[in-house]
């Protein structure tokens, strides 16, 4: 398959179809000293702040958590990427999505702080009128004020455009009244401002500006919650609340555009967080299993312990990998858009390009996470169950991220979703490589190879995006529109697709770490080398399973041997590949990168 040329930068879902490079992609070693000094400030905040007063934030201490944010809007963490004229530090979208990472093993905090910088702030940031955002955001920025975002219903989750919450203009036109109720809304319990979304007359969905003491707004209990157990969690109630019709936040009706745009940026920061969140949590697993005895050795010696810190190891260098390569395109595409005189909506413009990454990021980060704090639970044994060690409550908490920001099942048919209404749309060509591909079934294979470093590995990766358009491609050509019904089809092409995306980041990360003499370049290749082997298993099977749902006869034969073809890998020792993986993170006692 050949790749379409690439210009300055890859476009959204673009990789599938584009080449990438060493020289074109950005990774965590390519972080400047000013970033490391932030990292180090991070890293500070919550070994002094944060990590020290966990059980006090769990007990939600009554104003922990506003001081908490205060300090941080002190250090310019909460400001990091608005603008210096409403308070910000002006930095750019990587250093934000830095601090975020940072940040995210924080627990209850982290939350609380994304939810305050991101879905609670950035709405007026970036729909807000002028005088909206010189009223609200410099005090945001320093966390004077503290942000939240009022978006679900009771009936109305994913189906965020179900909101039943009305809002009614006066006749003269000066005010909306608001009648309804949100739910799972975080910081309710002291944020100073609201991002609410309602239906003007029922119909027009909408955003506004609420003020924490507007009459009318009232606050249930607060929510037990299985984790997260410091953040704020309370429902909204209004009942004839009544606020200026200048708070209106963007234009009537054109809530959804708010709402949707926002939670691409959302989605990746968790992404983010849940990254930082892992290595905390493997840095603590690392740390038990080296002083835990059993049968007179520490378990790290144990091979079965060893597989677990490694794979954790392998799947937290593939998500910050894919994260930090979109953080810079989308810091690309804000630059050129500005460039372009769009200065207003530069990042809400570049989010959207990548809005298919971003959801990718929200699925792969989320479920890394899962995988660390539940193999640092069996890691810890009896003693993992009891609150008296972290990894409990990392568990806890680290399960709220697999639903929040759309579930990951949603997120994953949006995967889907965006790539088909973008080909029919003509932004991005997928049809063509599609067809190319069935042609290429039929030919004699490509048995040719390379002595060059890591060309196999390109070659598996290369066939893993044809295993995709192969599939993704009959799959629409023989169900059409009723496509967009058969979810399990579209889950696992995107199952496809998230592994893909990871290997690629994983492998180029790897093979520019070489090219630049990393020391530990050859750590780097292990890792990318055992994920592409790994996910060459999990793309076949996912691939043969959706063939299997919707082909019959000569094609299904046809495509279950392209499957077949486009997933083959060479023998390859893995396990000796996490060894040397796990005698690493046991030697740092962390993450290693």
């Amino acid at each position: 398959m050949e790749t379409q040329p690439l210009s300055s930068s890859i476009t959204g879902g673009g990789f599938l179809i584009q080449a990438s490079t060493p020289d074109n992609t950005f990774t965590p070693e390519d972080l400047n000293e000013e970033q490391h000094m932030i990292i180090d400030m991070c890293n500070e905040f919550l070994e002094k702040e944060v990590l020290p007063n966990l059980v006090a934030i769990d007990e939600r201490k009554e104003g922990l958590m506003q001081s908490l944010l205060e300090k941080a809007g002190s250090l310019g963490l909460l400001g990091a990427a608005f603008p210096e004229a409403y308070g910000g530090l002006g930095k750019d979208f990587v250093t934000a999505t830095l601090v975020n990472e940072c940040l995210g093993g924080g627990h209850s905090f982290a939350v609380a702080m994304a939810a305050h910088n991101g879905i609670g702030s950035l709405p007026i940031l970036y729909f807000g009128t002028e005088e909206q955002k010189q009223k609200y955001i410099p005090k945001l920025a320093t966390g004077e004020m503290k942000g939240a975002y009022a978006l679900t219903e009771p009936g109305s989750g994913s189906d965020a455009l179900a909101a039943k919450t009305t809002a009614t203009l006066s006749e003269d036109g000066t005010a909306y009244t608001l009648n309804g109720q949100k739910i799972w809304i975080t910081n309710s319990g002291f944020a100073d401002v609201f991002t609410v979304f309602a239906k003007i007359g029922g119909s027009e969905f909408s955003a506004f500006i609420v003020e924490r003491n507007t009459p009318g707004l009232s606050f249930g209990e607060e929510e037990h919650k299985m984790g997260i157990k410091g953040s704020s969690t309370r429902q909204l109630f209004f009942e004839n609340c009544t606020i200026p019709a200048g708070n209106l936040l963007g234009e009537k009706g054109k809530g959804h555009i708010i709402a949707f745009n926002i939670l691409n940026i959302g989605r990746l920061k968790l992404c983010a967080a849940a990254t930082g969140g892992a290595k905390l949590a493997l840095k603590t697993t690392i740390s038990y299993a080296t002083t835990r005895e059993q049968f007179h050795v520490p378990i790290s010696s144990f091979g079965a312990i060893q597989h677990k810190l490694a794979e954790s190891a392998i799947r937290i260098f593939a998500s910050e990998s894919s994260l930090y390569r979109t953080a810079q395109w989308i810091e690309n595409k804000e630059q050129e858009l500005k460039n372009a005189g769009r200065e207003a909506d530069a990042l809400l413009g570049a989010a959207e390009e990548y809005a298919i990454e971003c959801a990718m990021l929200k699925v792969l980060g989320s479920e890394c996470l899962n995988y660390v704090v539940d193999e640092g639970v069996q890691i810890h044994g009896g003693n993992g169950y009891s609150d008296e060690y972290n990894i409990s409550r990392a568990y806890r908490d680290s399960r709220i991220n697999r639903i929040f920001e759309g579930t990951n099942e949603i997120n994953r048919l949006l995967v889907l979703d965006m790539y088909l209404k973008r080909a029919m749309k003509g932004r991005i060509n997928i049809m063509a490589p599609a067809m190319a591909i069935q042609k290429e079934l039929v030919s004699i294979p490509d048995l040719s190879s390379s002595d060059t470093l890591f060309a196999p590995e390109i070659k598996t990766v290369e066939n893993f995006k044809k295993a995709i358009l192969m599939c993704a491609g009959a799959a629409a050509q023989k169900l059409m529109m009723q496509l967009e019904t058969e979810q399990e089809i579209l889950m696992n092409l995107s199952d496809m697709l998230i592994d893909t995306f990871q290997a690629e980041s994983t492998l180029i990360r790897a093979v520019k770490m070489h090219n630049t003499g990393h020391t530990d370049a050859a750590i780097a290749a292990d890792i990318a080398r055992t994920f592409i082997y790994d996910a060459a298993d999990r793309i076949h099977h996912a691939g043969k399973t959706a063939i299997n749902s919707f082909a019959e006869g000569d094609e299904q034969r046809m495509m279950l041997m392209g499957i077949k073809r486009f997933t083959r890998t060479e023998p390859y020792n893995a396990k000796g590949a996490r060894r040397r993986i796990a005698a690493k993170l046991l030697e740092r006692r962390h993450f290693f990168f």
